[in-house]
Formats: structure tokens, C-alpha cells, sequence
């Protein structure tokens, strides 16, 4: 014993913490290095143009000459335009409806189309192509089918016996339009988000959830749905940015009529900066979009994680 004690007393003392942090500094470079250019990228495409609209936001700036500071004059000045109200109040109603209704039918979908059916692949195909897409083709395709001299959709209503839509000349039969197509359009992103979260799902849970009895409604209650309750955040995070920023649609089918019953935020700071000539107002209404999204986002995370939580 006295011999393995001095033996142990006559080794050297280790040493290898400036190793293992040479080597994290090592990584964290190499990890620097790699990350670098999508950081350059982020930072002149992003992060400088989002510094240059908050400092327009306080100035007077037409696009030509110098901008000349006046502060918080903007933002007073939109809290009290009616016009700003108004376009922040239907891009909330388009929130409001075409999220869940895209949630959901997703969620559908994905429940559907995980089964063994006949042709899966291709329908599932034929769902998500809406998506890839551009924006503006898909407006272009929505304003033919919502034409109210020509379009599918008054055929079809007259074809059972409805009444005619105004499509373009009645505001919430334009809303409702503009809603149909971003649903349309997004429909098939959720679905295949939740087809990845419904194929992580272990079989052996649902193995023992009709083992103990469980119907199909309470398996998709009590297992299904709580299991995809990560997916679903994303796919909300994602939706109401994604709405919030609509834009080429609306241009494309209504143009922000009729009566600004369709302008949205987006479109009413775009007509503002490069139509009006008001670069400074159009700067402080993006300033007032970017808050509004960052806090939906931010409340939205915080009620991820406290279900999480729980």
C-alpha cells in the first residue's frame, strides 16, 4: 500500500484543461468561419436595411436629397391615420382566419394522406405544388378564377343555383378571395410539416392506445395532437410572419380595393414610400410591422413553452 501511495504521489499532476479549451476555441472559430458567409449575407441584406428603416423612420425623406430628422413625428402621425388602422385591421382578420383554416387543413391532410392509399404520392404532390409556385402566378390564376364576368367561381355558384359574387366589387367577397388563395397556397406546407412530425410519432404508442381501447377521436386528442404540439408551433410561428407579409397577391388580384377593404400593412407602407414619395412614413409603418410581428412571435414562443412545461 505504501508503495502504490508513492507511486501515485510521484505522478505528475494532469493537466488538460488548456487543452480541452484550446480546443473549444478551436471549434468555436472553425464554427465562425464556416457560419461566416451566411452571417455576411445576413448582416448586408438583413441587419443593415432594418438599421437604415429605423433611422428613416425618424426623418422626412422623399427618396431625393438629404433626409432631414423630425424625430417621433412619424409615429405620432400613424397613430392617428385612419388609413393605417383600417389595413391593420384586415391584415389581422387575414391572420386571424387563414392561419387556422391552414393549420388545420393541413392537419387533415397530413392525417389523410399518412395512410396506405392508393396514389398517396401523387396526391400528395398534387397538394403541395401550390406551394413552389410564385406568388404572382398564383394571383394571376385567383384573379381569372375570381373574375366576375368570366371566372370559375361565379359558374360554378350559378351552375347550383347561387347568386353571383361580387368579387372585386364587394370588400368581403374580396377579402374572402385573397384568404381562399393563402389558404390555398400554404395549405400544403402544413401538411407536409405534419406529415414529417406524424412519421417521427412512434407506432408502439398507438400499439397501446388501441390496446387499452382508444378510439380514433381520442387517439388524436390525447396522443396525436399533443405529440405535435413542436410542429404546430412552427407551423403557427411561420404562418402568421408569412401573413403579416402578404403582398404580391393582393397586388396582383385586388390591388388593395375595393375601398382599401384588401390593403394590408405591407401593401399600404409600399404605396406609401414609392407611390406618395413618403419614404419616412412607408420606413415607420415597416418599424410598426416589425414590433407588431416580433411580439406575436414572442408571445407565441412564450405559449410554446409553458406547454411544454406543463
Amino acid at each position: 500500500m505504501a508503495v502504490v501511495g508513492a507511486a501515485a504521489l510521484e505522478q505528475p499532476p494532469r493537466t488538460q484543461r488548456p487543452g480541452r479549451r484550446s480546443r473549444r476555441r478551436g471549434e468555436a472559430l472553425a464554427g465562425l468561419g464556416l457560419a461566416a458567409p451566411a452571417l455576411a449575407v445576413f448582416a448586408v441584406f438583413m441587419f443593415t436595411p432594418l438599421v437604415m428603416t429605423a433611422y428613416y423612420s425618424l426623418t422626412r425623406y422623399t427618396g431625393f436629397g438629404d433626409p432631414r430628422f423630425q424625430g417621433v413625428d412619424n409615429f405620432t402621425q400613424i397613430f392617428g391615420d385612419p388609413l393605417f388602422w383600417r389595413s391593420l385591421a384586415n391584415t389581422g382578420v387575414f391572420t386571424a382566419v387563414s392561419v387556422p383554416l391552414s393549420v388545420f387543413g393541413g392537419l387533415g391532410l397530413a392525417l389523410l394522406l399518412n395512410r396506405a392509399l392508393p396514389g398517396r404520392g401523387l396526391l400528395r404532390a398534387l397538394f403541395y405544388v401550390p406551394v413552389v409556385i410564385s406568388a404572382v402566378s398564383a394571383g394571376i390564376i385567383a384573379r381569372w378564377i375570381f373574375n366576375e364576368n368570366f371566372g370559375i367561381a361565379n359558374r360554378l355558384l350559378s351552375g347550383v343555383g347561387l347568386p353571383e359574387v361580387g368579387w372585386q366589387t364587394s370588400g368581403p367577397a374580396a377579402l374572402a378571395s385573397v384568404i381562399a388563395v393563402q389558404v390555398w397556397t400554404s395549405l400544403g406546407f402544413a401538411m407536409v410539416v405534419y406529415l414529417a412530425g406524424l412519421q417521427g410519432i412512434s407506432g408502439e404508442v398507438y400499439e397501446a392506445a388501441a390496446l387499452d381501447g382508444a378510439g380514433r377521436w381520442r387517439v388524436l386528442r390525447s396522443i396525436t395532437w399533443p405529440l405535435l404540439g413542436p410542429t404546430t408551433f412552427f407551423i403557427l410561428v411561420y404562418m402568421v410572419i408569412t401573413s403579416f407579409q402578404v403582398f404580391d397577391i393582393v397586388v396582383i388580384m385586388t390591388g388593395g380595393g375595393p375601398a382599401n377593404a384588401t390593403t394590408f400593412l405591407v401593401n399600404y407602407a409600399y404605396d406609401t414610400g414609392f407611390q406618395q414619395r413618403r419614404q419616412g412614413y412607408a420606413a415607420a409603418l415597416g418599424v410598426v410591422l416589425f414590433v407588431i410581428v416580433m411580439v406575436l412571435t414572442l408571445f407565441q414562443w412564450r405559449v410554446g413553452r409553458r406547454r411544454e412545461v406543463a
